[in-house]
């Protein structure tokens, strides 16, 4: 397992959590810092917190691809968060993209502070790098994705989730090959 313990934390991070008494450092980098962390075939989950679920996709090996797996109805943190670790070990993740609900004015409301929070938990159980995507719009698009191939509500209400974890993950796979094309010499 890699070690991320000298990876620098957001400010922003470090910032909110000082002054907490056995605050632990957030694993969180930035998504030009995967390539690294992804070598040897590791792949990327991200993830659609939600009230009620927790959607998830995960990447293929040669992260290209988003999969929307199936959706983890949330109970507890506790048995949420054991859930999670066991797909993304199955999975063999390196790294979790979570979705950052940012307001459209770009102002983080309570559901950020939520998926931040949700990240500092994680940290406890984990040593995976986390990294926030903003996902403003992603659960919209995903929907007007499952409607374009047909799917009826009910079927649309299980996996809307899932699908806006996939649009979210795309997201990130899709920055990381612009990085790459960008590198690449002419």
């Amino acid at each position: 397992m890699p070690d991320y313990s000298s990876i620098s934390v957001a400010s922003e991070d470090r910032s909110r959590s000082a002054h907490v008494k056995d605050a632990i450092a957030l694993p969180v980098i930035e998504a030009t810092d995967l390539p690294d962390i992804l070598a040897g075939g590791r792949t990327l989950a991200g993830l659609d917190l939600g009230d009620k679920t927790i959607g998830i996709a995960v990447s293929d090996r040669g992260l290209s691809f988003a999969h929307p797996r199936p959706v983890i109805v949330r109970k507890k943190f506790s048995i949420d968060a054991a859930a999670l670790l066991e797909l993304l070990k199955r999975e063999n993740v390196g790294a979790v993209v979570i979705g950052l609900p940012v307001n459209m004015d770009g102002s983080e409301g309570p559901r950020a502070q939520a998926s931040r929070a949700f990240v500092r938990n994680m940290a406890r159980l984990t040593d995976l790098p986390f990294v926030f995507w903003d996902e403003r719009l992603s659960t919209v698009a995903a929907e007007r994705t499952l409607i374009e191939m047909d799917f009826s509500r009910k079927k649309r209400a299980g996996k809307i989730d899932s699908a806006a974890a996939a649009f979210i993950l795309q997201g990130v796979l899709d920055r990381l090959y612009a990085l790459g094309e960008d590198s690449t010499p002419k």
